[in-house]
């Protein structure tokens, strides 16, 4: 129990993964902290059957196990995820094998290793971690009162336990790791609507379901040189919508549908019952594997209208929203928990600083725009982006494309520990904006794509890896380049994708030389060819000869070959 009238450095409002890995990390950075972490969920938790965000990329994965030293339990109480793997729709989806396949061939380098977490099994361990750390974690405790009080030197929080009594803490510094209930956006009118619309429901399955039991053909099974399908995230995808299938340590699987609202009606999916039969109309050869173990689903959830922002995440006058307290985006590409690496790093530089006497007012907010402009601009990602998940060509193409992205910018800039100096390095921050800028034009390319394009492909298989560029970029974020050179690879980093959006509208323009007569492709393609920012891109692409041997199989579903052409550093 916390005593009445305890004082704290800091209080993190929540005991879910933001919370227990910012506390490590702060007790980490600055072991003299006094730090109390307010959980109204009793431990120890369920294992499977408990949250979701189950699935790690590289930016959480690396903070997990190099920043904040989790790799024991990670590499022996978790699994090693295989990448992220998607299968789209060809015809009535009851053959595995027919349907267009993009991921890994082989077992990326453990530099860049990803998991998949059992939430219930880390946040447990977590939690005894924590009290081994003389942090106070008290659980069965439930937030009543915060009052802020940024003009004095601590600020108050009331608690009630679960036996009914109360206490008031003071505290310098108060973080909201409340998830979904946001405590104090909502108290302070920091919540921000989005455009995006999707729903979302999920189930735990406990029996290990293999995907590549779907199907004895040799030659699908021979796709993969090293490692398992079954570990991959696994995503069915569909006009509109994605299924995802998630193995976890407990031997059970998680599996979910994600849809846009608009294509989707919610009460198709909102009870299990209307779930399955859901599945059974668009992924009827997952529906039936399930029903061969629904007498083990564990659990069944459901989210409505997922998507959210905030005005403001951090602020000098000592409060922090961290995880789903502040910012929720989608769970394609699995976002969050490198958001919450990345913003927990943010709050733990701005709280050790303070605390040690340093004025943060510049630095917090710097670190609190920095922050947001991540956050809005991975949001372009899914605005509008569903409805295009049915074309196979366009997906493969903006799947390679939004992964370099992720790899050679945010995935360089993380593991190079850049993100709490940004204010030192304007050069960066500058090339970062821009950048952003460029990729926002690029979503919009492939949405304005879709109405014309063709559909129906089938019968292929695309690996990451096929193509150097793609390589290259995954393991270059494990270089420990010093300053001077991660600034130069940057910048070249950069230059390459502008190159690649440039090879990209080049060829899909290129692609409807013959069909100009069709009123729709004409009008389409003379917007992209006076779009001042998709000009821009080609010339680039034209002018400079380092892209140009890149296969254009990433873009136009072609037999893809690996090419020994210098890119990218």
């Amino acid at each position: 129990m916390i005593a009445q009238h305890q004082s704290y450095d800091v209080a993190i409002l929540g005991g879910g993964i933001a919370a227990l890995t910012l506390a490590l990390q702060l007790k980490q950075q600055r072991p003299a902290t006094t730090i109390a972490v307010i959980e109204k969920q009793k431990h120890p938790l369920p294992e499977a059957a408990h949250k979701v965000g189950e699935s790690t990329v590289e930016i959480q994965a690396h903070y997990l196990r190099d920043v904040l030293g989790l790799g024991e339990h990670l590499h022996t109480q978790q699994l090693r995820k295989f990448g992220l793997r998607i299968f789209f729709s060809t015809e009535d989806n009851r053959d595995i094998t027919r349907r267009v396949e993009l991921g890994h061939a082989v077992l990326p380098p453990a530099g860049v290793g990803t998991y998949q977490l059992d939430r219930g099994r880390l946040e447990n361990a977590l939690g005894v971690e924590l009290q081994s750390r003389d942090i106070t974690f008290v659980d069965g405790c439930k937030v009543q009162q915060v009052v802020l009080q940024p003009d004095q030197t601590t600020h108050t929080v009331r608690v009630q336990h679960e036996d009914g009594s109360e206490a008031t803490i003071a505290t310098r510094w108060v973080v909201d790791a409340t998830g979904r209930s946001s405590f104090l956006k909502r108290q302070l009118g920091l919540t921000k609507k989005v455009g995006h619309h999707a729903n979302a429901a999920w189930f735990r399955v406990g029996h290990p379901i293999d995907i590549n039991d779907w199907s004895d053909d040799p030659e699908w099974h021979g796709r993969i040189r090293e490692g398992k399908r079954m570990l991959s995230t696994n995503h069915l995808m569909g006009a509109g919508y994605w299924v995802w299938l998630i193995p976890l340590a407990s031997n059970s699987i998680s599996i979910g549908i994600v849809a846009d609202a608009r294509m989707h009606d919610f009460d198709t999916i909102n009870r299990f019952d209307r779930a399955m039969e859901w599945l059974h109309a668009h992924e009827p050869q997952c529906a039936e594997v399930i029903e061969q173990h629904r007498d083990k689903i564990q659990d069944f959830r459901v989210m409505k209208d997922y998507s959210y922002s905030c005005e403001q995440v951090f602020s000098e006058d000592r409060w922090c929203l961290i995880g789903e307290a502040g910012v929720a985006l989608d769970p394609f590409y699995s976002p969050g928990g490198d958001l919450m690496a990345i913003s927990n790093g943010l709050v733990c530089d701005a709280i050790t600083r303070e605390l040690d006497g340093e004025d943060i007012e510049e630095r917090i907010a710097i670190h609190n725009q920095l922050f947001l402009m991540i956050a809005n601009s991975w949001l372009s990602t899914y605005n509008q982006q569903y409805p295009i998940m049915d074309n196979a060509q366009i997906m493969v193409a903006k799947v390679i494309w939004d992964t370099a992205v992720y790899w050679a910018v945010p995935g360089l800039l993380y593991f190079h520990d850049q993100y709490t100096s940004f204010g030192d390095h304007s050069d960066i921050a500058i090339t970062l904006w821009r950048f952003s800028q460029l990729s926002e034009h690029v979503q919009k390319f492939f949405r304005d794509w879709h109405p014309i394009a063709q559909t129906g492909a089938s019968d292929l298989f695309i690996s990451y890896y096929d193509f150097d560029f793609m390589a290259r970029l995954h393991i270059g974020m494990t270089a420990g380049l010093p300053t001077a050179e991660l600034k130069a690879q940057f910048i070249k980093n950069v230059r390459f994708l502008e190159q690649l959006a440039g090879q990209l509208v080049s060829t899909v323009i290129a692609s409807y030389d013959d069909q100009l007569d069709r009123g729709e492709v004409r009008r389409q393609v003379e917007a992209w060819q006076n779009d001042p920012a998709l000009t821009e891109l080609v010339a680039i692409y034209q002018q400079d000869d380092v892209v140009n041997p890149v296969s254009s199989g990433w873009i136009t579903l072609g037999q893809p070959r690996r090419e020994r052409q210098e890119i990218a550093g």
